[in-house]
């Protein structure tokens, strides 16, 4: 996945509804409070296993039909809760796609070999003496 991927405008859905909570007169009046949907599973900038891999590690943020929903009602302007709320779709997104390294399996030094097998024959030595002491 390329690091500049972008969600076309067209299949986002942005709606503007009334806030809740504290602010007076003005939360009762103006429509500030912003809902961003996307449809994955409808999407055409994602190749397939990209749609897979996002639907799979989002699943607990979608909607039935396979929709992200970002909302933001943090300030009194319609405008900058769409700015907020395209960012956090942004981010969402970024970290949902985001691929974990694989792990490169790693040999132990011979030294460290030789120090497991040095602790072993020890361990087994001292296991030796208590069989050899107690049998008098």
């Amino acid at each position: 996945m390329p690091s500049a991927f972008e969600i076309p405008p067209g299949e986002l859905t942005v709606r503007a509804s009334r806030a809740s909570g504290a602010g007076g007169q003005h939360v009762n009046k103006t429509s500030s409070r912003v809902e961003v949907v996307w449809s994955i599973s409808e999407s055409r900038a994602l190749a397939p296993a990209d749609r897979a891999w996002l639907l799979r590690k989002l699943a607990s943020r979608l909607t039935a039909d396979g929709s992200l929903r970002v909302v933001a009602s943090d300030t009194r302007s319609q405008l900058r809760n769409r700015e907020i709320a395209m960012e956090r779709m942004a981010q969402v997104v970024r970290a949902g796609l985001a691929r974990p390294k694989k792990r490169k399996p790693t040999k132990p030094s011979r030294s460290a070999l030789r120090a497991r097998v040095e602790s072993k024959k020890k361990r087994s030595s001292i296991k030796k003496q208590r069989r050899l002491t107690s049998d008098e």
